[in-house]
């Protein structure tokens, strides 16, 4: 009794699973003598004919198969590849768009079709299709193993390019850049990482009070907070306090990240009740710490003379934060960009930066820097020695006094509300 199509496919199937081409091909020439238009049949005819190296033959069974079943992607990714061997570009490109008609998001697509812009010499249009290839790929994880190679060179490629851009774009505004005030030269550099595609642009991202239409400015300039110059003066006074904690007071540095047992860490799991990101505090989520600030009494001298920001239950915050050799805040946001944050750097050895957003500065010694950190920022010491900056929190100077009052009672009137 001869066999049904069905049973001939399951056949094929089977030979195929185990690696035996031939009968497997037998089987499918079978299924064609049965019914012609078996799209499935043609296709993998064309495959066999392809592995032979039988071009022309193989693209007239997937030309067939493809007039069976118009959008089957199996077929038409075959066709783009026969095509490629014929060096036929144009041909290799319909099938590919015709995949992508179907399924425009379909990856291996995507890389084809990135892949045929690289060989045409259309770098920024080759690069731009590799990275709409990633954005809707798992992460680098979970990335397929027959397709992990392809999604790396497609990941570097756009590395390199966005690099190049980047340099490009530098060079050729360079003179136009170094024109610029200290101020507004920051600005525009992001720009062009941003254009380049080296950087995504940073938002302020508020933990619990954010201010909308505030600016996303990363490090404020000093010329806005001249009472700062007070306590700039007083750096060698409070180095001098500073040295007399750490001689005798070292206990009281406490883990800066605590998080209670049970509670999600996240990013903070190697910094989780670490003294390798410690702190000594002074007023505490605008709570005095009186046991601690009799024991600087020069330093809570000077503090009490800076219009430091007060918000209900969130600040302010005044802490020596100190950072143990070789050790790296990671990337975070702060609680509210109604106010911000100010580093008096005391004990700072070489090999120690701060980021923020797209920013990176060095401490200097006696040199307060202020920033918003609701901005994306991360603190590195890669050096062997300590590193000690006075952390304390004032206003946003962009805020009006009733808007400080009203962002005061907000924090508040939230407060009382879970109370």
């Amino acid at each position: 009794m001869s066999k049904t199509v069905v049973e001939l496919v399951k056949a094929a199937g089977r030979s195929a699973a185990t690696g035996n081409w031939q009968q497997a091909e037998e089987h499918w020439r079978e299924v064609i003598a049965i019914e012609p238009a078996h799209s499935k049949a043609l296709c993998s005819l064309g495959i066999h004919a392809l592995q032979r190296g039988d071009v022309e033959t193989a693209l007239g069974l997937l030309e067939s198969s493809r007039a069976s079943t118009p959008g089957d992607t199996l077929t038409l990714m075959t066709i783009a590849a026969a095509h490629r061997q014929r060096s036929n570009a144009a041909g290799e490109r319909e099938a590919i768009d015709a995949v992508l008609d179907f399924n425009s998001n379909f990856v291996p697509a995507l890389l084809l079709k990135g892949e045929w812009m690289e060989r045409q010499s259309t770098v920024a249009a080759a690069a731009a299709m590799f990275k709409a290839a990633l954005a809707i790929s798992p992460s680098e994880a979970d990335w397929p193993v027959d397709f992990r190679e392809r999604l790396t060179y497609a990941r570097n490629y756009v590395a390199r390019y966005a690099a190049g851009l980047f340099d490009h774009l530098n060079t050729t505004l360079e003179k136009d850049l170094l024109q610029l005030s200290a101020g507004l030269a920051p600005r525009w550099r992001e720009a062009v990482s941003i254009r380049a595609g080296l950087s995504r642009p940073f938002v302020s991202q508020s933990n619990q009070l954010h201010v909308p239409r505030l600016p996303a400015i990363p490090f404020y300039d000093r010329s806005a907070f001249p009472f700062l110059a007070v306590l700039e003066a007083k750096t060698d006074t409070i180095r001098a306090e500073l040295a007399d904690l750490i001689a005798k007071r070292s206990d009281s540095f406490e883990p800066y990240i605590a998080y209670k047992r049970g509670d999600p860490a996240h990013q903070w799991s190697k910094l989780n009740h670490s003294k390798d990101w410690s702190a000594y505090h002074l007023w505490r989520n605008g709570v005095r710490c009186e046991d601690n600030l009799q024991h600087c009494p020069e330093t809570a001298k000077i503090l009490q003379s800076l219009p430091l920001a007060a918000i209900d239950g969130l600040c302010p915050n005044v802490f020596f934060s100190s950072l143990q050799p070789r050790t790296h805040i990671p990337p975070h946001c702060g609680e509210s960009n109604a106010r911000l944050i100010a580093h008096l750097p005391l004990l700072v050895p070489s090999g120690c930066k701060s980021r923020v957003g797209f920013e990176e500065r060095e401490w200097k010694v006696g040199e307060v820097l202020v920033f918003d950190d609701t901005l994306q920022h991360e603190a590195i010491n890669n050096s062997d020695d300590l590193r000690v900056v006075l952390i304390f929190d004032l206003w946003n100077p962009l805020l009006s006094k009733a808007e400080r009052d009203l962002a005061s009672r907000l924090a508040a009137a939230t407060r009382s509300f879970s109370a």
